[in-house]
């Protein structure tokens, strides 16, 4: 029954990302890829992941912290990087993520 229910939760996690979550879009996550990358990062996220975090549900994503390999599978992002993204874009995240 365990392993039923860490399926269902994985397939649910896998379909919000596919459309994306919390506010930002698929391309939103795909804008902010460079530089949450696996493998070499660009130093700066691109105005475009800017953009997408401005209009995201911040204290939402910080949920999908523990998600990792969701976000590792589909668009190849480290999820440490990924978090750091807004302070880059002048943003503050939740002070409890």
């Amino acid at each position: 029954m365990g392993a039923l229910v860490t399926i269902m939760v994985v397939l649910a996690a896998s379909t919000e990302v596919a459309h994306g979550i919390c506010n930002l879009s698929s391309n939103g996550i795909r804008a902010c890829q460079p530089a949450a990358a696996i493998r070499n990062p660009t130093d700066q996220p691109s105005a475009e992941c800017c953009a997408a975090l401005a209009g995201a549900n911040l204290p939402c994503l910080c949920r999908y912290k523990s998600s990792a390999g969701v976000w590792v599978r589909f668009y190849r992002i480290d999820i440490n990087r990924a978090m750091g993204l807004p302070g880059k874009c002048g943003l503050e995240m939740p002070a409890n993520c």
